[in-house]
């Protein structure tokens, strides 16, 4: 036992070689990532916000609320985590003895003779001792990937909040064209009873009157287009929610209220917020540990192991009572032949680490270019709409010029119709660009990494 002990303690003194070492973050170059070196320099974020505290409308609160209680994709996210949870406690118990209860009893006779009965019970134990951070290499490589379980959960909880409210936008947006649409319907069905009118008292030609119900046509038909879109993205949404398809209780595109400012803080916070970035890193750890894990293979093993219990039968003879049964063991495996296989692993681990460390790399350069694609959509969606007020309003007033110079003769009808259709066509132009506006605003939240953490909320509307 002596030697076992002395053995033992010489191992322990070897492992501290340094062997087994901890993963580190990787230096990242982050300068320039965003492209806009003034928001840089601001350390808040709007990732950092509540989902409630941006979606301020309670009828997308309750859709958001109802989607994190009941969308499957989500529940097999979580479930997911279950599962690594499990791996990560099996990956800590592996640092404990194994125990094993196995009793054994025999009945034997020669030649008709009296039977003898043996028999045996012992509790054996197994111990694995951990010198050459063997285990602590495969425990942190499982932590590592429960870790990355959780960031996936993360992520599709994230993913699922911002296509809730870019569904839930777009199912207003067509609200509003479809309004605008039914108005602009109702008006050209006015005109083509006045252009009938007008022909019948020759002041105007048939051509005139059959352009004036092409239009009216056109019109209906986007109508009925917008009313199909409608129940599409209403279905989508359903999908969404893991409920069947049915109508959704929405408000309107006027009351979204817009952030005052759009801060996407300091380039570092996306290693911590974005769950992507966090997936590839915690990849890289995984490589990490399994790099080191394959060094560990070229050591040998240290394996204790022991039982006790009672035996009746102790070599040639047999006593009753049972008498106590204590053994220990000892065992050293050191492999002779896979050196070359060991090597081999060794190989297909550093270029493993190499390529995860490229992937991480690869996702910070892809986050920081969605948060500037997402920053300068929601910059370039508000300079379009002030646009496009001011085309509006003078739209509108050649319209009202138009009609007045038809009724005194001094304009053909030709001229309104072409002033009506363009007033249409910026109406329509003004809600898509509120819509992109409102989308840039979530595809920014998502880009920074909003959303990570749910919070159930208590809606009227939900329950």
């Amino acid at each position: 036992m002596k030697k076992i002990l002395s053995a033992l303690l010489l191992l322990l003194g070897m492992s501290s070689c340094g062997l087994y070492t901890s993963y580190k973050q990787p230096e990242v170059n982050t300068e320039g990532l965003f492209r806009d070196p003034v928001a840089a320099e601001d350390t808040s974020s709007l990732g950092d916000i509540c989902w409630r505290d941006l979606f301020t409308d309670p009828y997308l609160q309750a859709l958001i609320d109802s989607a994190l209680h009941n969308n499957t994709d989500l529940q097999s996210a979580r479930l997911r985590v279950q599962e690594a949870e499990a791996a990560l406690l099996a990956s800590r118990l592996s640092f404990l003895p194994s125990l094993a209860f196995s009793p054994q009893g025999t009945i034997s006779s020669f030649d008709g003779a009296k039977a003898t009965k043996t028999y045996q019970i012992p509790v054996a134990a197994t111990w694995e001792i951990d010198v050459f951070g063997k285990l602590r290499n495969a425990k942190e490589q499982t932590k590592a990937a429960y870790e990355q379980t959780e960031v996936y959960r993360q992520a599709v909880q994230t993913q699922l909040i911002s296509s809730v409210a870019n569904i839930y936008y777009t199912l207003l947006m067509l609200d509003r064209q479809l309004d605008i649409s039914v108005r602009t319907a109702a008006y050209w069905k006015e005109n083509v009873a006045t252009m009938r009118a007008m022909k019948q008292a020759g002041m105007t030609t048939e051509d005139a009157v059959a352009q004036s119900e092409a239009n009216y046509y056109s019109v209906e038909s986007s109508v009925l287009t917008l009313r199909r879109q409608i129940n599409e993205t209403e279905n989508s949404l359903s999908l969404l929610l893991a409920e069947t398809p049915g109508v959704i209780q929405r408000g309107r595109l006027e009351d979204w209220k817009q952030p005052a400012e759009l801060t996407v803080g300091v380039p570092l916070q996306l290693l911590a917020n974005r769950p992507d970035v966090r997936s590839a890193e915690l990849a890289l750890a995984q490589a990490f540990y399994t790099t080191n894990a394959a060094r560990a293979a070229f050591y040998p093993s240290l394996v204790l192991s022991g039982s006790a219990g009672w035996t009746n039968n102790a070599g040639a003879y047999i006593v009753n009572p049972g008498k106590i049964l204590l053994s220990a063991v000892a065992s050293l495996t050191q492999p002779l032949f896979a050196k070359g296989t060991n090597i081999a692993q060794l190989k297909i681990a550093k270029a493993q680490q190499e390529e995860a460390m490229l992937s991480f790399q690869q996702s910070v350069l892809n986050a920081g270019s969605e948060v500037n694609n997402a920053l300068v959509q929601c910059q370039t969606a508000r300079g379009k709409i002030e646009w496009d007020r001011k085309q509006i309003a003078s739209l509108e007033s050649a319209v009202k010029s138009t009609r007045l110079k038809m009724k005194h003769g001094n304009t053909t009808y030709l001229e309104v119709l072409t002033a009506q259709e363009t007033l249409l066509q910026s109406q329509l132009n003004w809600v898509a660009d509120q819509f992109d506006e409102i989308q840039g605003v979530i595809n920014l939240y998502q880009a920074l990494g909003g959303g990570r953490e749910y919070e159930p909320i208590k809606n009227e509307n939900h329950e």
